[in-house]
């Protein structure tokens, strides 16, 4: 895994490798036994303070996502990988055909990241409404 942090984008480097590492762990690319890179690969490859990539495996430590083995690196503890958000899941291929036909539309990443937020957030408060307590979270 490689992690891509954007300096621009307002977000905290370490929080971006804590939500780089969930998202690869909610699409099974990470699964349970699987090592991170090492605080000295990431600092090569992505130009971060080894420190910071210290600071993001200790909050996936203490949210149990990882397990820090001294002298031997960091594993992965936990998935958070469903089957519906699979590769090979067919939300997905329907999520890609609309992100197709968008792009054909002329609609531009940032449009794209403005519309699928605006009615996520509309349809999980509906849910979380109606549920009373949690909701899809």
């Amino acid at each position: 895994m490689e992690f891509r942090i954007d300096r621009r984008s307002g977000v905290a480097a370490y929080q971006q490798i804590v939500q780089q590492t969930k998202q690869a762990l909610r699409l099974g690319v990470l699964v349970p036994g699987d090592q991170l890179p090492t605080a000295k690969e990431v600092a090569a490859t992505s130009a971060v303070n080894p420190n910071t990539t210290l600071k993001a495996y200790r909050e996936l430590d203490r949210e149990g996502l990882v397990e820090l083995r001294p002298g031997l690196g960091t594993f992965v503890r936990q998935s958070l990988a469903r089957p519906q958000a699979g590769a090979d899941s067919p939300l997905r291929g329907e999520l890609e055909a609309w992100m197709d036909r968008a792009h054909e539309a002329g609609l531009e990443q940032e449009d794209v990241t403005a519309l699928v937020t605006s009615v996520m957030e509309e349809r999980y408060a509906e849910t979380r409404a109606t549920a009373g307590h949690g909701g899809h979270g």
